[in-house]
């Protein structure tokens, strides 16, 4: 290309140019788009309102006044600011990243696809244009295979080509951008799914002396499940075990570590595990597979023996249960606890095994912490048990679906001048039928 002056200021009185300050500055002001360009291009109409962001890496002063000779001739709005190294590039996207970098692969500190890298490493979201020699086009081809968008030829641009590449290049950076979120949300769904079979399975019953519903409700601030589970084994004996936990924390390693729990669950109890010996392996599993020490789990299991009267809770730092009489009477059942697992590991801890009376043809309704924390009123009181107490009391002729489902979708009502339920929800509701 023909050769340009030493420095930029020297053609100020003639066009104004560049300024190597961090803060962005607009060219003068365009003409309207030409109608035939707009119709050739009916995004272009958008660029009048909205700016489009553009960085120049280049060095030599003489490129970079054609540069902003090539935009102002075209007519096209867009907010050009101009640095002289990479280093110098480095420090303005520090600043605010651009919607297109214009970038010249001979720099004083970067060469070649190096430049590009690191252009790359520090403006992920920008689309990327290289700016190349006449004798170096293979150059531009190998940059567009190592993630730009586009290369442009140095002695062959035309201001209309020139702006309606840099235009180009950002739609196919967004629409690749689009397309990765979109994958990204695709995985997200597939491990949110393989998550979900793991947390909330398929009740394993050998017949039907008992009914099992059971729910599930992510919190407000969750995009995929947490680390709620629940589970419900009926043994060759006819006896039921059931479990409802909850990890501490949100997130996947949580819901990972749920899923844990409840297997491992699962398998003690068909390997004949019962009692402080089940809790003190499924402690163990904890520890050993938690993200952090500070990671712990609340959960209350129970055994019920076929045609038995009682049934045995243990209770590891998480709430009672509700107790349901065909009389339509409910009661909270607070029985005594022990420590949630994973606070006390290494010391002896006591999870009591309490034998509580259950109503003939009764039910049981375990849930988590979720259902009960949500913020009331002003904001500043929990629901706690015995609000919940109070919901089931109002509700307790409904079946055992509708009363589900009325337990969280009235907590859900009280909670949502505060924003809803913040945590997950899952309740699990029981019922025998007295077949023996």
């Amino acid at each position: 290309m023909g050769t340009g002056p030493d420095s930029p200021r020297e053609l100020s009185a003639s066009r104004p140019v560049f300024t190597a300050l961090p803060q962005p500055r607009i060219c003068d002001a365009p003409a309207p788009l030409p109608a035939a360009a707009s119709g050739e291009d009916p995004s272009g109409a958008l660029w009048s309102v909205h700016q489009p962001s553009v960085l120049l890496i280049e060095d030599d002063p003489g490129d970079a006044l054609l540069v902003e000779e090539l935009m102002a001739d075209s007519g096209v709005p867009l907010r050009l600011r101009w640095a002289r190294s990479l280093a110098d590039a480095v420090k303005q996207l520090g600043e605010g990243v651009p919607q297109c970098i214009l970038l010249d692969l001979h720099l004083p500190d970067a060469q070649g696809l190096e430049a590009l890298e690191r252009v790359l490493g520090h403006a992920a979201d920008s689309a990327v244009v290289v700016l190349t020699g006449l004798a170096e086009e293979q150059a531009g081809l190998a940059a567009v295979a190592a993630g730009a968008q586009d290369y442009l030829i140095k002695g062959r641009l035309e201001a209309d080509f020139f702006v309606r590449a840099i235009r180009y290049a950002i739609q196919r950076k967004q629409t690749e951008l689009a397309a990765s979120a979109l994958q990204t949300g695709r995985l997200r769904a597939q491990e949110n799914a393989r998550l979900e079979r793991g947390l909330l399975p398929t009740p394993l019953l050998l017949d039907a002396t008992v009914a099992v519903c059971a729910r599930y409700q992510p919190g407000r601030s969750q995009a995929l499940l947490g680390g709620d589970f629940y589970d419900v084994v009926q043994t060759p004996d006819g006896t039921t075990h059931a479990v409802v936990g909850d990890v501490s924390g949100h997130g996947p390693d949580e819901a990972a570590l749920g899923v844990c729990l409840r297997v491992a669950w699962r398998s003690f109890v068909l390997a004949g595990s019962r009692g402080r010996r089940l809790l003190s392996l499924l402690e163990q599993i904890l520890v050993a597979e938690r993200s952090g020490p500070e990671i712990f789990a609340t959960l209350t299991c129970l055994t019920r023996v076929r045609g038995d009267k009682h049934m045995d809770v243990l209770r590891a730092g998480h709430p009672g249960l509700l107790l349901r009489s065909p009389g339509e009477c409910v009661h909270l059942e607070e029985v005594p606890g022990g420590p949630a697992l994973g606070l006390l590991p290494g010391l002896v801890a006591t999870w009591p095994v309490t034998s509580v009376p259950v109503p003939e043809l009764g039910s049981v309704v375990m849930f988590t912490d979720g259902l009960i924390e949500g913020r009331i009123g002003a904001g500043t009181e929990r629901l706690g048990e015995d609000g919940l107490l109070e919901i089931a009391q109002r509700h307790a002729h409904q079946p055992a679906d509708a009363f589900v489902d009325t337990l969280i979708h009235s907590a859900q009502t009280l909670a949502a001048s505060s924003g809803g339920l913040a945590d997950d929800v899952a309740v699990l509701h029981l019922e025998w039928n007295g077949t023996t």
